[in-house]
């Protein structure tokens, strides 16, 4: 293929431009804010389905988070493609505060406080059932209320927007239809054939 990378990146560099993005992260969330608003939905399934997308962002569910989105969306009958894109909550910059508060609410919630300071990674390799009770549980708990509330801000702040930006989308168009149209009537030649009046009678 001629465009084609002739040679894959190494890990180290995919790994930095998935933490350090070349055209930085404000122009990636531009954009994905760009692409939700020109999504052809309603502002209430285009809102939700982000909203789904925000809320499985908490979850502990690594690597499925999308999953998570689209199966909520569906339920809630939201848009799929905006539950999507919602995932971009949690992203690399924004994972260690989300798993650092859903930890610490759900330690307090499971009688474990302090989960947080005396987490070790450890407890990923050990037996199965200290996985699920010393970091799964409290973190599926605990992420639920700020999941929430994430997924309730992202509806409240996004669909007046998109509302907004349809309204303008269709008034443009409109006007540039009158305007094509306009400018049709404008060139029309004149019908031929009719009988041209005799300025004597």
């Amino acid at each position: 293929m001629i465009f084609k990378r002739r040679e894959k990146p190494g890990f180290l560099i995919r790994l930095r431009g998935l933490l350090a993005p070349r055209k930085g992260w404000r122009r990636g969330f531009s954009y994905v804010g760009r692409r939700v608003q020109r999504l052809p939905d309603t502002p209430h399934k285009i809102a939700l389905g982000f909203a789904c997308g925000a809320f499985a962002s908490f979850t502990p569910l690594f690597t499925l988070h999308i999953l998570v989105a689209l199966a909520v969306a569906w339920a809630l009958r939201a848009n799929l493609f905006a539950a999507a894109l919602g995932t971009i909550v949690g992203n690399p910059l924004t994972f260690p505060a989300i798993a650092a508060l859903s930890l610490e609410i759900g330690g307090w919630m499971t009688g474990k406080p302090g989960l947080v300071k005396h987490f070790s990674p450890s407890v990923i390799f050990s037996d199965f059932r200290h996985f699920l009770d010393d970091l799964m549980l409290p973190y599926l708990l605990g992420g639920l209320a700020p999941g929430l509330a994430a997924a309730a801000a992202s509806y409240i702040l996004l669909r007046p927007a998109i509302a907004a930006y349809q309204a303008a989308r269709r008034r443009k168009l409109m006007e540039s239809a009158r305007r094509r149209l306009a400018a049709h009537v404008g060139r029309r030649p004149l019908k031929t054939g009719a009988p041209t009046p005799d300025p004597a009678e």
